[in-house]
Order: structure tokens, then sequence, then C-alpha cells
């Protein structure tokens, strides 16, 4: 299929109503969703990286992919038929507080693509200025771009719901940006991603109708978004304040299993404001992001979060509750009851505990949750620098409390400085563990088998998003392209591929890009 073979519906721009104004200049919006803008082209356009699996969802081939007219469309100098390039409007809570009229900054979606599986939506990250970039150029820089395209993909493999990515492409323009808010700007190497979702639709577009009192526009958006996105739903209830709970409810344990597989391997999403959050349950804007090394349930990636830290690792499924709280005050003027919301949120911790226990069953390979053998365990991985990625791989391959603590020695990042009563409870642990595994009749076979189908051996570690960013700031784009067919097979051994599953270098500890990220990352 070449570029000229997508057919785009455009139902959201078509059924939805639309700012009367078009073009970039910043206002404030009521009664409509979006507002229509075409993105900015660039000046010298270069591919870095596309996703075969992705393109495939669209049945676009190889040689489309690296042709001249995917790389104008994808970089936003041309639009193709069909297409209805616009940003949303939404609102949010940023850091727990409300923020206002938000939206589509530097997004700017293309249009719906019809595709076997149903429909895709399209879109442009970094490609300009939109009504809602407030005072920000729209633009986004390389070593932000690359993170994002790399994780959107990562995830998928490892089996984490999650928007795609279809391309990177650079623009061949500088853009300034103050990577750590030191008042220190300095020239980056511009770029754009091109996301993919059957919706990016958010918390926030929700809150905003919520806040602007629109409330029969936010029954008319809530439907659309249940018909669209939901038909079992739709199908289901035809009453509409049935319709609307069952709705909240599967959003709610959409969003409880997100966290589980947040938790499960390890990913902090840093930036969890209620705009950040999917209706569909999939991990959404990949700004400063990380992954745990060190286990420390207190750890964020982001820098702008280092006091308060309200986003760290172990605390977010309890934002994603207090998120899903703030949908529910959204949706209220369409119930005009509390106590159905209510309840469906209080299952939410319900819903999140049952998954949790399954996952962690799971990554210590046994049919059955333990609470006391999981928690020492957690408890004794804080104790050390240990880590989490490796640590789960490398404790399948135990078979012999007493000979075999060996194997976990290089899931520590200073072992040298775990003491005696340390080495001696790890010891323990591992004896009560493999106990308990023979008490539940799994074999050592099975168990392994598993665990390291639930644990990975790769993941996009901070420190290797830096490496491959420093080589694509220099045009060097192999390490970009051999990480991406790692990362396609998380949970399988590559031969000669060990330095992707290496524990994060000392020089990396403090470094930026590779400990902490800002939001203008």
């Amino acid at each position: 299929m070449n570029m000229q073979s997508l057919v785009f519906d455009n139902v959201f721009t078509q059924k939805l109503p639309a700012d009367p104004h078009t073009g970039s200049e910043r206002r404030q919006i009521r009664n409509a969703l979006f507002s229509r803008v075409e993105p900015t082209p660039v000046v010298r356009p270069y591919l870095m990286h596309y996703s075969p699996q992705t393109a495939e969802l669209l049945g676009l081939d190889a040689a489309t992919c690296t042709g001249e007219a995917f790389l104008k469309v994808f970089a936003g100098n041309q639009l193709l038929p069909g297409m209805d390039p616009h940003a949303t409007c939404y609102g949010g809570h940023q850091f727990g507080n409300w923020a206002g009229q938000l939206g589509d900054g530097r997004a700017i979606n293309l249009g719906e693509v019809k595709t076997a599986g149903g429909h895709l939506m399209l879109q442009l990250k970094g490609a300009g200025e939109t009504p809602y970039s407030r005072t920000a150029d729209g633009l986004a820089v390389l070593r932000s771009s690359l993170r994002e395209y790399v994780c959107s993909e990562a995830m998928f493999h490892l089996g984490v719901p999650t928007t795609r990515a279809l391309s990177i492409i650079g623009t061949g323009e500088q853009v300034m940006r103050d990577m750590l808010y030191d008042g220190h700007p300095a020239l980056e190497h511009g770029a754009v991603v091109c996301r993919v979702s059957s919706s990016f639709v958010r918390f926030g577009h929700f809150q905003m109708l919520a806040a602007r009192q629109e409330t029969e526009l936010l029954a008319t958006f809530t439907n659309f978004v249940i018909e669209r996105e939901f038909p079992a739903i739709a199908k289901a209830h035809q009453d509409d304040t049935s319709r609307y709970l069952a709705w909240f409810d599967d959003v709610c344990q959409r969003t409880a299993k997100l966290m589980v597989e947040w938790m499960r391997v390890g990913f902090v999403h840093g930036v969890m404001n209620t705009d950040n959050l999917s209706i569909l349950g999939e991990t959404i804007d990949y700004g400063p992001y990380g992954w745990l090394e060190g286990f420390d349930p207190d750890w964020t990636p982001n820098t702008t979060d280092a006091g308060q830290r309200r986003y760290r690792y172990g605390q977010q499924p309890a934002v994603a509750q207090w998120n899903l709280l703030q949908l529910a005050n959204a949706l209220y003027p369409l119930i005009e009851e509390t106590k159905p919301l209510e309840d469906i949120l209080g299952n939410f911790a319900t819903h999140y505990e049952a998954e949790w226990q399954r996952m962690m069953a799971n990554k210590l390979g046994l049919p059955d949750f333990d609470k006391s053998l999981t928690n020492r365990l957690l408890k004794l991985m804080t104790e050390t620098e240990t880590d989490m990625t490796l640590f789960f791989r490398h404790l399948a391959d135990v078979k012999n409390a007493d000979t075999d603590a060996a194997y976990l020695q290089n899931a520590y990042y200073t072992p040298e400085r775990i003491n005696l009563e340390l080495q001696a409870q790890t010891q323990q642990w591992l004896s009560d563990y493999l106990k308990v595994a023979e008490q539940q009749g799994q074999s050592h076979g099975l168990r392994a088998a598993l665990m390291n189908r639930t644990n990975p051996l790769y993941v996009p570690r901070n420190y290797l998003a830096q490496l491959a960013i420093d080589d694509a700031d220099r045009g060097d784009f192999q390490r970009l392209h051999t990480w991406m067919d790692v990362l396609q097979k998380p949970y399988t051994w590559q031969e000669g591929m060990d330095e992707y599953a290496q524990k994060r270098p000392e020089w990396a500890r403090n470094r930026a890009g590779c400990s902490m990220l800002s939001c203008s990352s």
C-alpha cells in the first residue's frame, strides 16, 4: 500500500463541534472539542527510524516508509487527501492543582485512518504551534522525541498497553531549550514523532467540559467516546446513566491493570497529571519517564517533582485512583448521584490488589501469591541498591539457596557493601522461597519459564536512551536501529546483545538524561 491508499474517515471532527476559528493564535475556546490547525513545515526532514509493526497496522510497507512522500507527510510538510488536521482542547490537574485549559500544545492530529481492525488516529508531536501552545513553540527536540519513540514501541513489545509510534523524523532545524530549567538554554536538534492510537482522549477532555459547565456537550462527547471506542458497552446499555456508569467502571478497571503493568516492568511515568491519562487505559505522553534501576519505591525521574515526589514509582496506583476521582467529578453532572460513582471508584483498589497479587506471583514463578514472601523480598530489595530487572531475571536461575546466591550478584550495584546480616537474610529468603515453590508444586523448569515470560531482560534503560541520543545528535542512528531490534524481543536472550541488558554504569548515576529529566525533555 502506498501513502495515497490511506483512507481517512475523521469521525471525531465530523461528529463533534469545532472551534469556529482556525490557525494557531492562542485562545480560550467554548462549546467545542478541537481547533483546526495545520502542521508547520520544516526545512530538511530526514528519517531516523520507523516501526515496521506500527506501519503494518496502517497497511504501509517498507518501500513506502522509506520513501519521499512518507518523509514529507510525517514531518508535517504535506497533507494527504482526506486529512483534517486539528488540535484538541482539554484541561487537567497538574501536580494536584487545577490548571484550566491546556490542550494539544505541541500535538496535531492529522486524521483517523480506517484499518482492518477499526480505526487509528495519526498524531504528529512537535509539528508546530497550536491554539493551546500557550507561550511555547509547539516544537520538540531530538532527545525527547527519541525517548518517546523508543518507549512507545518498547512498551508494546513488553505487553504494556500503550499508544504506538510510527516514525521519528529529524527536522533539520534547531530548537532552543533550557533542559534543566537552570537558566542555560541551548539550541538542540528538532524532531517530529508520529504517534498512533485509536483515540488520544484523556481524562482532561471531560474535565474541561465539566469546568465550562457545558453539560449538554459533555453528554454528547461521552456518548461519542463510548460508541466509538467502547462499542460493547454502547450496545449493552441503552439507558444513558447505566451506560455512563458501566463505561466509568471499565475505565477504572483498565487503569488498574495499566498500573499493575507499570509496576511489573519498573516503569515510572513521571507526570501523571489528569491530562496525561488515557480513557483507553493506555500509557500516553512519554515525557520525563524513567525505569527503576536501583529498586526504590520513592524514586521519580522528574526533576520538577524532585521535592514533592508526587509521581514516584510506589505512588502510581494511588495517583491513578485520585485521577479517576477527578474523572468521576467531571461525570457527576451526567449522573447527578455520587454513590454509584463512589462505589465504582471504591472497587479500584480491589481490582488493583487482585491484579497486583497475580502479577507478583508470576514474577516469582509461583501459582499462588504468598504475601509474607513477597513483602520480605520487596523490603530486602530496598536495603541495598538492587537492579529490579536483573534481580528477577537471575532469580529464575536459582535452584539451591546455599550455592546459587551468586547468580544474584550482578543485580547489585554495590555488592561489596552488602553486610553479613543482609547476606544471611537473603539466603534465608531464598531458602523459604524455594520451599514455597515446592509446596505449590512448581518445578524449577515451570517456575523459570513463568518468570522469564513475566520479567523482561531488555528494557529501555535511561542511560541507553542517552547513548542513542548522543549518537543521533551526531547523525549516527545505528545504535537506535540495533536497540529497537533488541527491544522487539524483551523476554528472550539475544546473542551478542548483552550490552543492552547491563545495569546502569557508574558514569550515568547523576548525568542529566540518565537519572532525572525535566518536563522540557
